[in-house]
């Protein structure tokens, strides 16, 4: 009779560890995780939102996945959004990430997902960024929404040898902006710019991340791209349809971000079609679609397969270095007779 799996827990601290001593192998595995995404290898269904009435800016994400290639694994990150909690220090994000046995379907981990969430994003990011810029790894940061996700994704744009003539702030509340300059100051000798508007950041800046939590569009002004930035939009509601219209757009994923308000799913609405999307992330790195020379918007919805990638790793490793709580007994009645 076949044993039911040992089941294991795989704590924060650990995750941690093991992504800052594996950066390199995260890297890859993300980028691994879009090609068999693209090549079919993988289910990745809509997103679940819980919303709450009398809390309309809180919500908690079901987003449900199975990776093939050489993962082989299934799971779904259970992942909250409460802005609220930046108030009290709390971060605005909390996850877990439950990975199942493709076979099976038994459960293997539950594990904390939130610094997986921010990594998978930011290392998308970081991958997007070099290659649909025409001159990448060089220029000058602009940064809208100065939280986690902002952070985590400056430390994977350093970790791939950016190398920044300039960083430029914006936060609507300026003291995240602050928060942000103090740590771009302490931990990697950087003097950020703290601007007063987002046209400053946008006006003087070659690569511009937007990872804010607006739920609709405000910019709308042409004039400030002129100079054809690369724009990494993570919060994906930040950018207005004319905008949209006036760039090369590429996406993680066209059915997923043509959807739940995003800047693409209104234009696609304004529009009654989807040509003003050029291609997706796995075209641009198989050259299939050629970069121009205007503005070039990347606009990940967030897949889970990249949970699941990195997930995967983290468990793999964890396991091996004894690091994951092991839980033999956690299926107890796993047998049939």
């Amino acid at each position: 009779m076949a044993a039911a799996p040992t089941f294991y827990i795989v704590p924060g601290s650990t995750v941690k560890s093991v992504i800052e001593a594996h950066r390199s192998q995260v890297f890859e595995a993300v980028k691994a995780a879009y090609h068999f995404h693209a090549s079919g290898d993988s289910i990745n269904p809509d997103s679940y939102f819980l919303r709450y009435p009398d809390k309309p800016d809180a919500r908690i994400i079901a987003l449900p996945a199975h990776l093939g290639g050489s993962v082989q694994k299934s799971g779904i990150k259970w992942i909250s959004s409460f802005p609220q909690n930046t108030i009290g220090n709390l971060a605005r994000a909390s996850a877990v990430l439950i990975v199942n046995d493709a076979t099976t379907g038994y459960p293997l981990a539950c594990i904390e997902a939130s610094l997986i969430s921010a990594t998978r994003t930011a290392a998308s990011a970081a991958l997007a960024a070099e290659h649909i810029s025409p001159k990448p790894f060089a220029g000058s940061l602009g940064i809208v929404g100065t939280g986690v996700i902002a952070r985590t994704t400056v430390e994977w744009l350093l970790f791939r040898n950016w190398q920044f003539s300039k960083i430029h702030l914006y936060d609507k509340e300026r003291q995240e902006a602050e928060h942000f300059s103090n740590w771009l100051r302490d931990q990697h000798k950087f003097k950020a710019d703290i601007q007063t508007s987002v046209d400053d950041v946008i006006s003087n800046a070659s690569l511009i991340l937007f990872t804010t939590t607006t739920p609709e569009p405000y910019v709308g002004n042409e004039r400030l791209f002129e100079h054809a930035p690369t724009v990494i939009h993570l919060s994906l509601r930040d950018i207005c349809v004319n905008v949209i219209l006036a760039s090369q757009n590429i996406v993680d994923d066209v059915d997923h971000c043509l959807k739940a308000g995003t800047s693409l799913h209104l234009t696609e609405t304004a529009m009654g079609n989807r040509d003003f999307i050029s291609g997706t992330l796995v075209d641009v790195l198989n050259k299939q679609c050629t970069l121009e020379d205007r503005t070039r918007i990347f606009s990940p919805f967030g897949l889970g397969v990249l949970d699941l990638a990195v997930g995967d790793l983290v468990l793999k490793t964890a396991i091996a270095s004894n690091s994951a709580i092991a839980l033999p007994e956690f299926f107890s009645n796993s047998a049939r007779w």
